[in-house]
């Protein structure tokens, strides 16, 4: 099969803005050197990029802000017929380089679609646009009684159609599930320009389910414009529990006991670091199954050798489970790159996710402490989200320095830590399981996938030749 192609700069970017600007309007046409440096990354640093930290050198070529559905169809069939590349941002605030403009281009905001269009209390639905804040969506549910239900730590910057396209995973996940899971109809606009719809219903039977071809997509098939998603009744009652383990593999037991008879907390976290092992739970719900699945809890917890710790470490958890995001709003969105990195040269650490088949999991993470501390990084936190396959690792390499700013990193140090971090997430590819079930793969994790999917991958790429065959969508990502 022939490779997608690589875009070539085209030479008349002065007559591409005014084509664009007819589109959009002068004011919503971004080409000063600001706008473009700061739509030109996300959350990932170059230093935290290893492999791929070459992709921060391109910038976009200019940022197109439409106002609707045909506006942005109209701006992907301009640059179809150019052969542009084309990147889709929401709210800027991913944390694995899915949007940089690795090959220049339009960068593609759909902040400016931003409304909740309709609510379905008996369907327990809501039509949004695809650039709408979670933060916004909860404020706007909250009148009807209803919330989201998902709920990651960047509710308060992060958009619906960024979750979706990255499929990603909220501190309710182990309740609803992550984002694909509630997404129920999809409006996107294709690599052409044309609009698809798909029909918000539970369940179909005429053909694949092709909302499932954009959810983790990263946008490399097209353009989400807006989506109906599960909504849920706001609970009748909350009940907030820890329960602390003498050892992880006691606190495992419990929480795959607990799935195993269809317990499903909102919040479900076995963490254990510094400060000791705890299982932070809530339970929310109508108020008889709220107290029917804790006291079951307790007593699961109870026979795996655990206790109770009282309610207050996950009251204080479950508070404060926004702040980064929040600091990240104060402290890092909408700056320039150069000080979004600056922010983050101090802190010489990576978080993993990796999902891997629950009766493997307690060996996976054996075998990841043994290929680690030979590298000298340390494991500073453990962590199993949502489900017992969701198990996670932050991990720093041991006595390393710590500076305020770049030139004083040690190279040998990063590189050390870029090696570790490949073998304990091709472990995981090897032991069955995936290298991230979070964030998406970005640029960061692309020089890994291949590894990962096999003869999947071309799979994939035959449909990015069918639907993209100029492939301006998202160039890059997903190793297309």
């Amino acid at each position: 099969m022939s490779e997608l192609p690589h875009l070539s700069p085209p030479a008349d970017w002065p007559a591409i803005a005014d084509g664009l600007t007819q589109i959009v309007g002068p004011e919503h046409v971004l080409t000063d050197a600001a706008a473009i440096d700061r739509y030109s990354a996300d959350a990932l640093t170059p230093y935290r990029a290893y492999y791929a930290d070459a992709a921060f050198d391109r910038l976009a070529d200019v940022v197109v802000r439409p106002a609707d559905t045909a506006e942005v169809s109209r701006v992907v069939a301009l640059a179809q017929k150019r052969r542009i590349p084309v990147i889709p941002y929401g709210g800027g605030t991913g944390v694995m380089g899915g949007v940089l403009p690795v090959q220049g281009g339009i960068i593609l905001d759909v902040g400016r679609l931003n409304r909740l269009l309709r609510v379905d209390a008996a369907s327990l639905t809501a039509e949004v646009e695809a650039g709408m804040i979670l933060q916004d969506l909860y404020d706007a549910l909250q009148p009807h009684g209803l919330m989201p239900g998902h709920d990651p730590y960047s509710v308060p910057i992060a958009t619906v159609a960024g979750t979706i396209s990255t499929n990603g995973v909220g501190y309710r996940a182990a309740a609803f599930g992550p984002m694909g899971d509630q997404v129920v109809a999809l409006e996107v606009a294709l690599p052409d320009g044309r609009v698809i719809t798909t029909r918000a219903v539970p369940k179909a039977s005429t053909g694949p389910n092709l909302n499932h071809l954009f959810i983790g997509a990263e946008g490399v098939f097209g353009v989400i414009t807006r989506a109906t998603i599960r909504v849920f009744r706001q609970p009748e009652a909350t009940a907030y529990a820890t329960m602390e383990f003498a050892g992880f593999d006691d606190g495992f037991r419990a929480v795959t006991e607990m799935t195993a008879l269809g317990i499903r907390p909102a919040l479900l976290d076995l963490t254990e670091d510094s400060e000791g092992i705890l299982l932070h739970l809530l339970f929310e719900g109508y108020r008889e199954g709220v107290d029917a699945a804790l006291r079951r809890t307790v007593a699961i917890c109870d026979t795996a050798g655990g206790w109770d710790a009282g309610p207050e470490p996950t009251l204080a958890y479950w508070r404060h489970r926004h702040d980064s995001a929040l600091n990240y709003r104060q402290t890092a969105l909408g700056r320039p790159r150069a000080e979004r990195w600056e922010r983050q040269w101090g802190r010489t650490f990576d978080y993993l996710h990796m999902s891997l088949p629950a009766d493997r999991v307690l060996e996976y993470r054996r075998r990841a402490d043994l290929l680690l501390e030979a590298r000298g990084i340390q494991v500073v936190e453990y962590c199993l989200w949502s489900r017992p396959e969701f198990f996670s690792m932050l991990v720093v390499p041991s006595g390393s320095r710590r500076v305020a700013g770049r030139d004083g990193y040690d190279p040998e140090v990063r590189a050390n830590l870029a090696a570790g971090v490949d073998e304990v997430l091709t472990l995981a590819q090897d032991m069955g399981g995936i290298m991230e079930y979070c964030h998406g793969v970005g640029i960061k994790l692309n020089h890994l996938l291949g590894r990962e999917m096999g003869a999947s991958r071309e799979v994939l790429r035959n449909i990015k030749q069918a639907l993209d065959p100029a492939g301006i969508m998202n160039p890059g990502k997903l190793a297309l």
